[in-house]
């Protein structure tokens, strides 16, 4: 008896200490996530069109992927992803990506991805369990800048937008091939064992306070675009 007490109490020691340490680095991916949002739309000249941003069905971070060699996988990336909803942006929901090229980025080993989601199957998609780039959802090299070109076509053609900055140069990124999927430990340890990324991004759960800096970063891009009008 005494045995198993002591097993009980050193399992629920362990369950506490997963938990506090998958919550930290929740709520540090949040923040990182917000950081990344805030810098790129700070750049003179640069981020991502008003226009876009106005479109958006969701927007996805993945902040500092660090990868080294001549072409880029997003091996074991992770990120945040919060969608529209009749009352704003949404609880954020966590996942993990894989695969996929990044092109030659010879010797950069910081990668923020950015990923915006403007058509409802796209959004679709994000609340499956798992979907690959370019084949479930078809995805783009975004436009840069403070306008989105009226001679290109991201508005009619791909799902998803994908972007990445290195070393401060932010630019369209092709990521065809990359397969996301949800983080079930990052969701169960920011809002416990019974909410989903589904029940998140469709706004049926509340945010977190460690959400705020991310949320507060996507507000604030959308009112920096504006403001270049």
């Amino acid at each position: 008896m005494k045995r198993l007490m002591w097993l009980a109490a050193v399992l629920s020691l362990t369950a506490v200490g997963w938990a506090d340490s998958h919550s930290e680095a929740a709520a540090n991916r949040l923040k990182n996530a917000g950081t990344v949002m805030d810098e790129i739309m700070a750049a003179p000249d640069k981020g991502i069109p008003e226009e876009v941003l106005e479109h958006a069905k969701c927007v996805a971070v993945v902040p500092h992927l660090v990868k080294g060699g001549f072409v880029f996988g997003a091996e074991n990336g992770k990120g945040v992803v919060t969608c529209r909803t009749a009352k704003g942006w949404s609880a954020p929901a966590f996942f993990a990506i894989t695969g996929g090229s990044w092109g030659l980025q010879i010797g950069v080993e910081g990668v923020d991805l950015v990923m915006i989601v403007q058509h409802e199957k796209g959004m679709q998609e994000l609340l499956a369990s798992k979907f690959e780039l370019g084949a479930d959802a078809s995805a783009a090299a975004g436009p840069v800048g403070r306008h989105a070109s009226a001679g290109t076509d991201w508005k009619m053609e791909a799902e998803i937008l994908t972007y990445s900055r290195a070393r401060g140069v932010f630019a369209g990124l092709t990521l065809n091939g990359a397969s996301i999927r949800r983080d079930d430990d990052s969701m169960r340890a920011m809002y416990g064992p019974q909410a989903t990324s589904r029940q998140a991004l469709l706004g049926e759960v509340a945010a977190p306070r460690a959400a705020e800096p991310f949320l507060s970063a996507v507000r604030r891009a959308l009112m920096r675009a504006k403001s270049a009008k």
